[in-house]
């Protein structure tokens, strides 16, 4: 099923997401909140008819780095040995059709497109083999980073941090088994120009061992967001680009970059 949460008329709801054809598309109005117990309205509204939300509003998304390769070696960085995880603020999140907002103290801009893992329920010390059972579902994300920010200030809150440089979407998809979403065409495009593609079978650290790592330094909270890091192909965002992340069997996620202010 695909959950998105989009606006209506000053409302925001949760929905399914119906059809095929993206001009077809149809929203069933949940009835409750679809980290719980919740049943399908049988209200639908045409897509074409709201605005799309981010599909999740997270406590915390955590982001982990270097987790391709080639990635890591086109930054001329070391393949960590282990998980290597940072984070980005709830503020950063934004949805499909948002604008990205190019930050003023930056002159570096560049993509990053990723698979994002949306927790399902509270957890903490997940055992591997339980992993399966924490996650809800999955989306697409682009890591907005200001890489001249990242290579001079060597901590990266305030190059991956600042607002609108987490846009998630278009929706979570939770028919996605863990083995099926190990082994998907990720791409991102600019300008309707290929930039990235990659699978996330090309994970150095697989999404498994991402959550067990990072819930066991902390609790992982329904709605929370794990970015599962980047392909290679990273590189430069201008005022006025369209970027676009599509991920098989999920979607596409569209957003334009604007001068801030």
């Amino acid at each position: 099923m695909r959950i998105a949460r989009f606006s209506i008329d000053g409302n925001v709801a949760f929905g399914a997401v119906e059809g095929d054809k993206q001009d077809e598309l149809v929203l069933d109005i949940i009835k409750g909140i679809p980290f719980a117990d919740y049943e399908l309205s049988g209200t639908k509204v045409p897509l074409s008819k709201v605005r799309l939300l981010p599909p999740v509003l997270p406590n915390k998304v955590v982001a982990f780095g270097r987790n391709y390769s080639e990635h890591a070696r086109e930054l001329g960085n070391e393949v960590p040995d282990e998980p290597f995880a940072f984070f980005k603020p709830s503020t950063s999140v934004i949805g499909p059709g948002d604008e990205i907002q190019y930050p003023p103290f930056s002159e570096e801009l560049h993509h990053e497109a990723e698979l994002a893992v949306v927790i399902g329920r509270m957890c903490r010390e997940v055992p591997r083999e339980r992993v399966k059972d924490v996650i809800f579902g999955y989306t697409c994300a682009n890591d907005i980073t200001a890489r001249d920010v990242q290579k001079r200030e060597k901590q990266w809150a305030r190059a991956k941090g600042f607002d609108t440089s987490c846009p998630l979407g278009p929706w979570v998809e939770t028919d996605l088994t863990l083995a099926e979403a190990s082994d998907l065409t990720i791409q991102l495009t600019v300008n309707g120009e290929q930039r990235q593609l990659g699978r996330t079978s090309e994970m150095i650290h697989p999404i498994e061992d991402l959550i067990v790592n990072i819930s066991q330094a902390m609790t992982l909270l329904p709605g929370d967001v794990i970015l599962t890091g980047t392909p290679s192909g990273v590189g430069p965002l201008n005022v006025g680009d369209e970027v676009a992340v599509t991920i098989e069997g999920i979607g596409t996620l569209t957003n334009k970059v604007v001068k801030r202010g």
